[in-house]
């Protein structure tokens, strides 16, 4: 299956290449890093409703669930309990940019194995933690592991992958991360009636995808654009021709190559992400991480026992049902995995914002209308919020989910790719902190009026969404600036009639990537 370059001039001429069983195992090892996040994000909101962790290291918490009228909106407002969630992300923010550093000079592959170094430390002192102090350390190295994996591996699937499957292929990180979260809420269902030791479980079974990404990323290749830009030519070209499965790979090689030669010129690329010209991408980087976590997903999957418990169910049922939306949004996924390279990314965005902004008013206005500070739903209304939760997770699933870390990682010039996906990282993991910390608090003090804090924020999305996010679809990596930045409307501007001239000059020279 050929990798397509959309010329300037109407022409399209193919990289040679098929999807080859090479490329097939990079993926899904790689894609052991979003096993990890996925798995993080499924336990940690598990194991904070579990009574045997509240008693072990947040004490309070627990006394307050055993009143006989706890505030539905406000037993879980704990600022170390929201530590414990959002400590990672913090670590994870900072972690990012060091990763950015280490994926130019050493490559993809080694920040992964890296990654998965962090994680298994984290994971052994969050398991046999004694005190809350060992508890947040190792969330910290978790962190680090986080921050380094989200890092590589977007840069490494959309580098690896043909242009024509690259959203497909990307996706399947998203894909792992919504299986970790599966597999965390399966565990946590399983392992919660082990007591006391049932969270010790939880939190060690966290090490398994890090192990498949420390052993497994030893038989994967490094991508052929990182061997190219560190100077190993020759053996960026026998990659090549391993991924792509032909020996003629010469289009693709020196495409590759002209795009490090114009990358080497750059001696400080975060100072020329603050140019004018690199702001587009960088601009849309940062917003859709914002905007993924302003969903509100993430409150709802950190804390789906933590709510379904407020709305009425016990801790049992709490626990199935966030099962339930694991495995919805798992399903989902593929959804996206199936349609982002037929239908584009804008168009499975548009459409999820509608449906999250319905899903988010419904919830909100059943919440408001029936649940008071006291009390549990009716079983009927309880069941119509478990449903829009899962409609939700659907369409975020299929939509911002995915496309967020998408179109970061595939937007960037070759010269700025590292240190702008860097910022998309980071402010990911700064939103995410400032959602898992402030969520439960902000629920005690909102109450159901959070849900149409969520919804306000969609409508925001949605016509960034419409006006200023352009379609990648199917432009190959390198090509995003003349195929997407100076076609748009909005973002055209951003590039003067210098520039132009210095692209001519190019196409002259190796018309062949024009």
């Amino acid at each position: 299956m050929p990798a397509v370059v959309i010329a300037n001039n109407g022409d399209v001429p193919e990289f040679e290449g098929r999807i080859t069983f090479s490329v097939f195992v990079c993926v899904v090892i790689a894609a052991c890093g979003g096993l990890m996040f996925g798995y993080d994000i499924g336990v940690s909101g598990g194991v904070t409703a579990m009574d045997d962790f509240l008693k072990k290291f947040f004490y309070q918490v627990w006394e307050r669930k055993q009143e006989a009228h706890e505030n539905n909106y406000c037993k879980y407002d704990n600022k170390k309990l929201q530590l414990f969630t959002s400590s990672l992300y913090i670590a994870a923010l900072i972690a990012s940019f060091l990763a950015s550093k280490m994926c130019s000079k050493y490559g993809r592959k080694p920040t992964m194995q890296l990654a998965s170094i962090f994680f298994i430390g984290g994971v052994a002192l969050t398991t046999f933690a004694v005190n809350i102090e060992m508890l947040i350390i190792g969330r910290l190295l978790l962190g680090c592991g986080v921050g380094f994996a989200n890092q590589a591996v977007p840069l490494f699937l959309s580098e690896l992958a043909p242009a024509k499957i690259r959203g497909a292929l990307n996706i399947s990180f998203q894909l792992f991360i919504t299986i970790g979260i599966l597999v965390a809420n399966i565990v946590n269902y399983v392992v919660g009636k082990i007591h006391p030791y049932g969270f010790r479980i939880s939190l060690g079974i966290a090490g398994v995808p890090a192990l498949l990404l420390c052993f497994g990323s030893l038989a994967i290749y490094e991508t052929p654009t990182s061997l190219i830009e560190r100077k190993k030519v020759e053996q960026g070209r026998a990659v090549l021709k391993k991924i792509r499965g032909v020996d003629n790979v010469d289009l693709e090689y020196d495409s590759i190559v002209h795009a490090c030669e114009v990358a080497s010129q750059i001696t400080q690329p975060y100072h020329e992400l603050m140019k004018r010209e690199s702001r587009p991408p960088l601009v849309i980087a940062i917003v859709m991480q914002v905007f993924q976590q302003f969903t509100g997903i993430n409150a709802i999957m950190f804390y789906a026992p933590v709510l379904f418990q407020t709305v009425g169910f016990g801790s049992d049922a709490a626990l199935l049902s966030s099962v339930v939306t694991g495995l919805v949004n798992v399903l989902s996924t593929t959804v996206s995995v199936v349609l982002v390279d037929k239908v584009g990314r804008r168009a499975l965005l548009l459409e999820a914002c509608v449906q999250m902004l319905i899903t988010q008013c419904i919830i909100g206005g059943v919440l408001m209308k029936d649940l008071k500070t006291t009390g549990t739903l009716p079983n009927g209304d309880a069941m119509v919020v478990v449903i829009m939760v899962c409609v939700f997770v659907a369409g975020f699933a299929w939509s911002w989910g995915p496309l967020g870390w998408l179109i970061p990682s595939e937007t960037f010039p070759l010269e700025t790719r590292t240190a702008g996906f860097s910022f998309a990282v980071s402010s990911n993991m700064l939103f995410t902190f400032v959602i898992a910390q402030a969520f439960l608090s902000t629920l005690c003090h909102l109450k159901a009026g959070i849900f149409f804090f969520f919804a306000a924020w969609i409508v925001v999305m949605g016509l960034f969404a419409l006006f200023l996010l352009p379609e990648t679809k199917g432009v190959p990596v390198d090509e995003m600036v003349d195929r997407v930045w100076k076609q748009h409307w909005f973002w055209k501007r951003f590039f003067n009639d210098e520039q132009v001239v210095e692209k001519k000059a190019i196409e002259m020279i190796h018309p062949h990537v024009t």
